[in-house]
């Protein structure tokens, strides 16, 4: 079975064909052709995990999956949240709107830091919505078919280091730290952060749900 992740970062493409394996093939947006950068104009992680993957089915008419993911942070009020990827260039601080360091993972971190400063409150979690639309045929020939539409969550509980810490993973993996461990994603190693993250658990709902319909 294909069906296309929409999303050409490469390190979400590496976790989630990690995680499923070779029963199913996942092709990236560079792989159908598309070079278009997907507005996410949604208010939740859902809305904008849907609208990607609406893009796709309109434009390629294929079964695909999207994704939205954002870090959510106790003491700020659920921060950044659906702005995690672009935290760093929302601050006048740190660039303000248009700021190259859009998506800049260490300017992202920095603010972070710099906004819980000594709280001792540093609960937060990883939240990965997954949005799935398939094209299910309705008959023998194929001549017929419906589009169904599935959401999937999945959570990690953790808290924010006072300062970074391991090389691996990207994004804030250097100062998040899953409850259970007493390291971070980035020291953890890829193997057990694709058993215990927030995508990987949103890939396995997704994975066990395909294997079902395929």
């Amino acid at each position: 079975m294909k069906i296309v992740f929409a999303t050409n970062n490469p390190h979400k493409l590496t976790e989630v064909r990690h995680i499923l394996g070779d029963q199913i093939e996942v092709l990236s947006l560079k792989d159908i052709g598309c070079d278009v950068d997907i507005p996410e104009t949604g208010t939740t992680l859902e809305e904008n995990a849907r609208l990607k993957a609406e893009y796709v089915w309109q434009h390629y008419h294929c079964s695909v999956f999207a994704d939205d993911t954002g870090l959510e942070v106790e003491a700020l009020n659920g921060a950044p949240g659906i702005y995690s990827a672009r935290y760093a260039s929302m601050s006048p601080d740190f660039g303000g709107s248009n700021s190259p360091l859009s998506h800049d993972s260490e300017a992202n971190m920095a603010r972070l830091l710099h906004e819980l400063g000594e709280n001792n409150n540093r609960r937060a979690r990883f939240r990965t919505v997954f949005a799935l639309i398939l094209k299910r045929d309705v008959c023998p020939c194929g001549c017929t078919s419906i589009k169904e539409e599935h959401l999937f969550e999945g959570i990690v509980n953790g808290e924010i280091t006072h300062e970074r810490s391991g090389s691996e993973g990207f994004g804030y993996d250097p100062i998040f730290r899953p409850d259970g461990y007493d390291k971070t994603f980035a020291e953890l190693g890829a193997d057990i952060k694709d058993s215990i993250s927030h995508r990987a658990r949103a890939t396995q709902k997704l994975c066990d749900f395909l294997r079902v319909w395929h």
